[in-house]
């Protein structure tokens, strides 16, 4: 049941806040993504790799929400490196290993199709140190539809009070891109290679 880092996720206020802050913080553009309907998000993107990006999410002004929204966007803030998302074969087994990752939803945006946990109430499991876990649909990965960005994830590192059971968990879900995790106060940082050398989030 191995399992991959897939994507960042910057929740912010507003697409253009978010798009500000990954500006500020790592000197690029990104790319227009698109909308997911259940949710009532819309998101931008920017690619780290043949199968992984960064996702900046906000809440649609244009459309409703079926579901608490996900990454806790129903409680404001500003823009913030909130989690990561796992990407994994097989996601019942993997979301099997703590009720922390929630329930199972398929979701959609444009052609794409996937599924992913939920925790209760749209939170954030392990404070957002843990992932979401996903398991892709369609093909191909959706950073492969995206153009080249110059930037690639070098590697996260994280904090939790809860750092020993935290790293037991990932090592449950299989994942194959351990990093370092001590036992402090909530907090996720990445490390990506720019055009302009290394830069970190969050």
């Amino acid at each position: 049941m191995p399992a991959r880092i897939d994507h960042l996720v910057v929740t912010a206020p507003s697409l253009a806040a978010g798009a500000e802050y990954v500006r500020a913080a790592l000197g690029v553009e990104l790319q227009p993504g698109g909308r997911h309907p259940r949710m009532g998000t819309h998101n931008s993107l920017l690619r780290l790799g043949p199968a992984t990006y960064l996702e900046v999410i906000a809440i649609d002004p244009e459309a409703q929400a079926e579901l608490p929204r996900w990454f806790r966007l129903d409680h404001g803030g500003p823009p913030r490196l909130a989690t990561w998302v796992a990407r994994t074969g097989a996601i019942q087994a993997a979301a099997a290993c703590s009720p922390e990752f929630g329930r199972i939803e398929p979701m959609a945006r444009g052609a794409l199709r996937w599924e992913i946990t939920l925790p209760e109430g749209g939170g954030l499991p392990f404070d957002g140190i843990a992932p979401a876990l996903i398991q892709w649909r369609t093909e191909p990965h959706p950073a492969a539809l995206l153009a080249p960005s110059g930037c690639a994830l070098a590697g996260l590192e994280g904090g939790h009070p809860r750092a020993a059971e935290l790293s037991g968990l990932l090592r449950a879900i299989g994942l194959e891109d351990p990093f370092p995790l001590s036992a402090r106060q909530p907090r996720l940082t990445a490390h990506i290679q720019t055009p302009t050398g290394m830069r970190t989030l969050g």
